[in-house]
């Protein structure tokens, strides 16, 4: 197999790589993302090969991870599914049933963003998996607030490249993009079901935060429109959810930075400055915008941007093992790092023995500026739509999801209100005609890793098709 060259980035470097990589260029484009197209674009070759996968759900299964705590009481699976035999590109996933009722409980995918970042060393060692990683990087502790609660989840790491996923055709890795990935995703999606029939008929969901606010929407679209196929497998999709979702550059963008001078991390004159020279309509950015731009950033000073009021990894600060859910540890991920390199856990995961890292370098090729019209196409389609935000990150802000979904001119349904749980407030809310804003207080960029009860709160209420309670 092949692999492309590692970096040291991680999600949050990724998403900055991208935003910085076309700051001067945001004028709006959407790709083609039509049915028709999307039928006849090479990269969906429709219908969907399916390899033989007869007992390869009984050789995926593990027995027991290395360090895993006493009573585990669910299943556990992880391995590779082929997309592309011919070029030998293959996805890792890791599967985790319900520890009750698993045969009835829905099935939903977690995907993170980047793009370019590992669904397992973020969404299942450090936010909605069952396990965290103790400071040892040896030993793991149970997450009481795991998402396989209320759900069967499924972390796939992609696209090619991505953790454990791999091509043995080096040219994938230079051709990466959101069609691309989209393709190899419902691909994916279509073999594993194969391999799991008991899942074929199961309410399917889709999640994932960041730049998966592309991945997640552009995949349902893809499955909507594959599924009007008799001779395809058909997909129950019944929902998306996306949290902190990049899904408007230029929207975005501007919702960065009232978020900066709003919570008091920039100056009244840069953010003038700011407002007066950067044209958010027409994605005209002048020099003196980029000035006022980079002074924002300087302003803002040596903080986590994706929890500005998270504290910093700092080596030397003493760590308790076994760890806890309920304390944020800013150095959770070199943990990880540390566990998922162990050649122990790797040949308990059924992964190819190699050195993992949280996200690769692709040269990324297709990436539209825009979702926004993707998603009305989903609002149309009557599946529910989730969008959800940790109201403490300043990299993709509450401020950046509202003024998204403002563009939308959605009538309202149900008024902004506060949601509880555990008789505290969880967050806020407001439904709109087919789709559904929701903050989670408290928490940055990866919502579950600083608030896990209240992001299992709300993710129960969204796979339950009802508000997050009122009181």
């Amino acid at each position: 197999m092949t692999y492309p060259t590692i970096c040291c980035a991680n999600q949050m470097d990724s998403l900055y790589k991208l935003i910085e990589s076309r700051k001067s260029d945001f004028s709006s484009h959407e790709d083609t993302w039509n049915e028709v197209d999307i039928l006849s674009d090479k990269r969906f070759s429709y219908p969907v090969r399916v390899g033989a996968q007869d007992g390869m759900m009984e050789a995926d299964k593990i027995e027991s991870l290395p360090g895993q705590p006493q009573g585990v009481d669910f299943n556990q699976y992880a391995g590779y599914v082929t997309v592309d035999p011919k070029a030998g590109r293959t996805l890792f996933y890791y599967f985790v049933e319900s520890p009750q009722n698993s045969s009835y409980k829905p099935l939903l995918l977690w995907l993170n963003g980047g793009p370019g970042c590992s669904s397992l060393g973020y969404g299942a060692m450090e936010e909605l998996g069952p396990f965290r990683v103790n400071s040892d990087g040896k030993t793991l502790f149970r997450n009481e607030y795991s998402w396989n609660q209320v759900a069967n989840v499924l972390f796939l790491e992609s696209p090619a490249g991505v953790g454990f996923s791999y091509s043995n055709t080096t040219s994938d890795y230079r051709n990466t993009g959101d069609k691309s990935t989209a393709a190899d995703s419902y691909t994916f999606l279509v073999n594993w079901l194969e391999r799991f029939p008991q899942y074929k008929n199961r309410d399917f969901y889709v999640t994932g935060e960041s730049y998966a606010g592309h991945y997640v929407p552009q995949l349902a679209y893809t499955i909507i429109s594959m599924n009007k196929n008799t001779n395809q497998t058909s997909i129950k999709l019944k929902g998306i959810a996306i949290g902190n979702a990049w899904i408007d550059d230029n929207t975005s963008i501007k919702g960065i930075y009232d978020f900066l001078w709003t919570h008091a991390l920039n100056s009244d004159e840069t953010n003038a400055g700011i407002n007066k020279y950067c044209d958010y309509v027409t994605g005209n950015f002048s020099d003196l915008c980029h000035k006022y731009r980079r002074k924002g950033g300087q302003e803002a000073g040596n903080l986590d941007i994706y929890n500005i009021y998270a504290p910093l990894c700092h080596s030397s600060t003493p760590k308790s093992i076994p760890g806890s859910v309920k304390e944020f540890d800013p150095c959770s991920g070199d943990y990880v790092y540390s566990y998922l390199n162990l050649a122990k856990v790797q040949q308990a995961l059924h992964a190819i023995n190699t050195s993992w890292s949280p996200c690769s370098d692709h040269e990324y090729k297709d990436s539209p500026t825009t979702i926004l019209p993707i998603i009305r196409k989903l609002i149309a389609s009557g599946i529910s739509i989730w969008v959800y935000s940790g109201d403490m990150d300043g990299r993709v802000p509450i401020t950046s999801s509202r003024y998204s979904i403002n563009t939308l001119n959605l009538p309202v349904e149900t008024a902004w209100y506060p949601w509880y749980t555990n008789q505290e407030v969880g967050g806020y809310v407001v439904q709109y005609e087919g789709l559904t804003l929701l903050t989670v207080r408290g928490a940055g960029h990866t919502v579950p890793s600083y608030q896990p009860e209240r992001a299992l709160t709300m993710i129960s209420s969204f796979l339950q098709g009802k508000l997050p309670p009122s009181s």
